[in-house]
C-alpha cells in the first residue's frame, strides 16, 4: 500500500478524485473551487499596483542602460518587450486536432522573442539582476535615480560589481537570463543547473563568462545548493525563484505593457468580453506575477489559466491539496520527467500557490507527445518555432470550451508562449521532426 504524507492512497484519491487521471499522466482539467471575485481576492495580497508601477519605473531608468549593452533593444529605446501576434492559422489547426470550435479572438504573446534571453525570465530573472545592482551602487554612493544610467557600461562600474557573485537554480530559461544580464554588468556568476536542463543554455552561459554547476537531480536540488553556497558569502546574492518578490514584479510589468498593447489594437476587454490567458508553469514565478500583474490591471475581465506537463504537474497538486510546496509530484509516484525543462518542476513555490489561490481560474495538463505535435503545428502555421514548455498554452482554449465556461465570439483568447526563439537551429529541426511523427500520427490530439 502506497503511503503518502502519512496517508494511504486509496484515502487521498477518495479526498481528491481528481488525482485519479492525473497520477494516470492523462492529459486533464482542473477548476480551481477557490478563485474569488478581483477586489475580494486582491484586498489582502503582499503586492498592489505601487509596487508594479515602482518596478516599471526602474526598468525605464535602466533603459540608457540596456539599449547601450544591447543594440538589439535600440529600436525600443531599450525596453525589453514582446511582440503580440494573431495566431488564426494555429488556431484553426488546433480546432482540427481537438474537434472543438473556439469562439473569439486568438491571439500569442511572444516572450519566446525578448530580446537578450529569449524567453519569459527576460522580465523576472534580468529585473531582479537590475535592482541588486541599483541597491548595490546607491549604497556605495556611485549612483542616484536622476544619473544616466547607460554609464553602467563603463569599466569601473563592471571592475565593481566584480567583486559580487550572483547566484541562482535553474532548469535553464532563468538562469540564462540572469547569467547574461549578470555578466555583462560585471558580476561573478554561478548558475546551478539540474540534470533537467538542455546543454546548449549551459553552453550558452559558459561562453558568457559564467559558472555553470551541474547537478544530476531535479531542479528543487540544484535550488538548495544554490541557496546554501550563498549563505556562506556576505558578497553573494541568490536569486530565488520559489520566494522572490523581485522577481515576481519583474514578471507583474508585462500587465501594463500589454495594456498598452491592446490599446493600440484596439483590443476590448470588459466583464462581457472577458480576456482568457494561458500560462506554461514550472515553479510559478513567471506565470503567478503575470497573472497576478493582469488581475491588477484588468479586474474581473481577465481569466488565467495554467499550463503543464503531465509528468510534472507541480502546482496542480500543490493548490488542489491545498499543501502547496509542502508536497511533490514524486510523493505521488510521479515521475517529473518531461522534454519541457523549464516546467520540469517537482515541488511549486509555495508563495506563488498562495497568491494564486483566490485569482487563478484553472490548471490542464499537457503530454509531451501533444507538445511535439504543436511544435510542429505552430511551426507550420504560423512560420514560429517555440520551446516544448512554450507551446503548452495552445491546448488551454479547448480546454475552457470543452469545461463549458461559457466563451462567446467577443472573448479574446491570449497565448503566453514562454520560449523558443534561442533554440540553436539543429535542435530546433530536430523537435520539429519529432513533431511530425505525432503530427500524423490521429492518437496524439
Amino acid at each position: 500500500m502506497t503511503i503518502v504524507k502519512g496517508k494511504p492512497m486509496e484515502k487521498w484519491i477518495r479526498e481528491f478524485p481528481d488525482l485519479g487521471p492525473i497520477l494516470n499522466y492523462t492529459p486533464f482539467y482542473w477548476s480551481n473551487p477557490g478563485v474569488k471575485d478581483n477586489k475580494e481576492a486582491l484586498q489582502d495580497q503582499p503586492l498592489q499596483l505601487k509596487d508594479m508601477k515602482d518596478a516599471e519605473e526602474r526598468l525605464k531608468r535602466f533603459a540608457p542602460f540596456i539599449a547601450k549593452a544591447y543594440p538589439e533593444t535600440e529600436k525600443d529605446r531599450g525596453i525589453i518587450e514582446s511582440p503580440l501576434i494573431e495566431g488564426n492559422q494555429i488556431k484553426a489547426r488546433i480546432e482540427t486536432i481537438t474537434g472543438q470550435k473556439i469562439p473569439g479572438a486568438f491571439y500569442i504573446k511572444l516572450d519566446s522573442h525578448l530580446p537578450i534571453s529569449g524567453s519569459i525570465k527576460a522580465r523576472g530573472g534580468i529585473y531582479e539582476v537590475l535592482k541588486y545592482a541599483e541597491t548595490l551602487l546607491q549604497e556605495h554612493h556611485l549612483l542616484s535615480e536622476t544619473d544616466d544610467y547607460s554609464k553602467m557600461t563603463e569599466a569601473t562600474y563592471r571592475e565593481f560589481f566584480s567583486q559580487y557573485t550572483i547566484l541562482v537554480g535553474s532548469t535553464g530559461n532563468l538562469g540564462l537570463s540572469i547569467g547574461v544580464i549578470s555578466a555583462k554588468l560585471g558580476f561573478q556568476v554561478i548558475v546551478h543547473m539540474s540534470a533537467d536542463a538542455k546543454q546548449w543554455k549551459k553552453d550558452l552561459l559558459r561562453s558568457r563568462g559564467v559558472q555553470v554547476m551541474e547537478h544530476p537531480s531535479d531542479y528543487s536540488k540544484a535550488v538548495e545548493e544554490g541557496r546554501k553556497e550563498a549563505e556562506n558569502d556576505p558578497k553573494s546574492y541568490f536569486i530565488d525563484d520559489e520566494n522572490s518578490k523581485d522577481l515576481f514584479l519583474g514578471y507583474t510589468v508585462a500587465a501594463i505593457r500589454l495594456k498598452k498593447q491592446f490599446e493600440e489594437r484596439e483590443i476590448q476587454v470588459s466583464p462581457e468580453k472577458p480576456l482568457h490567458v494561458y500560462l506554461p508553469c514550472g515553479v510559478g514565478g513567471g506565470p503567478g506575477g503575470v497573472a497576478f500583474g493582469l488581475k491588477v490591471i484588468f479586474g474581473d475581465a481577465v481569466k488565467c489559466y495554467f499550463a503543464e506537463p503531465t509528468h510534472s504537474p507541480c502546482m496542480l497538486v500543490g493548490m488542489m491539496t491545498g499543501l502547496h510546496n509542502e508536497i511533490s509530484v514524486n510523493d505521488f509516484g510521479l515521475d517529473n520527467q518531461t522534454a519541457a525543462d523549464g516546467l520540469a518542476v517537482g515541488r511549486p513555490s509555495g508563495f506563488v500557490g498562495k497568491v494564486m489561490e483566490p485569482l487563478l481560474e484553472g490548471i490542464y495538463t499537457v503530454s509531451d507527445e501533444q507538445m511535439f505535435r504543436l511544435i510542429a503545428e505552430m511551426a507550420d502555421a504560423e512560420g514560429i518555432h517555440l520551446e516544448p514548455s512554450a507551446v503548452t498554452g495552445l491546448m488551454g482554449p479547448s480546454y475552457v470550451v470543452q469545461n463549458d465556461l461559457k466563451v462567446t465570439d467577443g472573448d479574446t483568447h491570449l497565448i503566453w508562449a514562454t520560449g523558443g526563439s534561442m533554440v540553436p537551429g539543429d535542435i530546433q529541426e530536430a523537435e520539429y521532426q519529432k513533431g511530425l511523427e505525432y503530427k500524423n500520427n490521429p492518437d496524439i490530439r
